[in-house]
């Protein structure tokens, strides 16, 4: 049964980071350009009509709904059915919502278990993500064989991922979802920090400006991990992918996973 327990506690402490990038994302002051999708949900009370409707957005009702959700999952403890109980009890969309949260996550996202985690990011709280569907996996693994592939981190701050994780990694370069300079970014002033590992095609399409890539084809880019690092720690900012001890080690994990 230590088995089972493991997968049990994997899977609540994935929910648990999927509730706290909703949360970023809906308290975030770009949060009508970031979260998206808004949800799509039916009134419990009155199965015609929708207590979340994308055209009729309010965030504040949506905020009250998280924050019981947030609540419950914090104090409840037993089986799932006492949980949803108490959500229920305490607002009757906290448990539509939190069902809507876990079903629109369109990435495949696991926790690593000790024994398969990079040592040199330092975190415990180590995933594999791969937020790419399987059309676009089938051409980066094409454009692979021809060019080959490397690994580069993707620092996003946190309130980003509730959008990423449903429709995948995009150039935001001159767009109105860049971020501004001056705001919250990666590795500053939040409590839950994110960083991804991705694998990039090397074409001569890559740009590389010293330590800043970028990579202008969306289709040569798909994550790989993802590491969350608690109370406002981070991890060895210092890394080097090229490395090759580094990169010998992502790939045996990776190769790993794919067994």
């Amino acid at each position: 049964m230590s088995g089972a327990t493991e997968e049990v506690a994997t899977g609540a402490e994935v929910v648990d980071l999927l509730v706290a990038m909703c949360k970023a994302a809906l308290q975030s002051s770009r949060k009508s350009i970031i979260f998206e999708p808004y949800p799509s949900v039916v009134d419990p009370c009155n199965p015609k009509t929708l207590a979340f409707n994308p055209k009729k957005k309010s965030y504040d009702r949506l905020q009250k709904a998280l924050d019981s959700v947030l609540l419950i999952r914090r104090m409840s403890q037993g089986p799932y059915s006492e949980i949803k109980k108490q959500m229920d009890k305490t607002d009757p969309l906290a448990h539509p919502l939190l069902q809507w949260i876990l079903a629109s996550n369109r990435s495949h996202i696991v926790k690593l278990p000790l024994n398969r985690q990079l040592k040199f990011m330092h975190t415990p709280h180590q995933f594999l993500l791969i937020s790419s569907p399987p059309s676009k996996e089938a051409r980066f693994q094409t454009a692979r064989k021809l060019h080959g592939s490397t690994f580069a981190f993707h620092g996003s701050h946190i309130e980003n991922w509730h959008s990423i994780l449903r429709n995948g990694l995009i150039n935001a370069s001159y767009t109105k979802l860049q971020e501004q300079p001056g705001q919250a970014r990666f590795l500053q002033n939040r409590n839950l920090n994110c960083i991804a590992l991705c694998e990039v095609i090397t074409s001569k399409d890559l740009q590389k400006h010293g330590n800043i890539w970028v990579c202008p084809i969306s289709d040569h880019v798909c994550t790989r991990f993802l590491f969350v690092y608690e109370n406002g720690q981070v991890g060895d900012v210092h890394i080097n992918t090229q490395e090759a001890r580094i990169h010998r080690e992502i790939s045996q994990v990776i190769a790993l996973k794919q067994c």
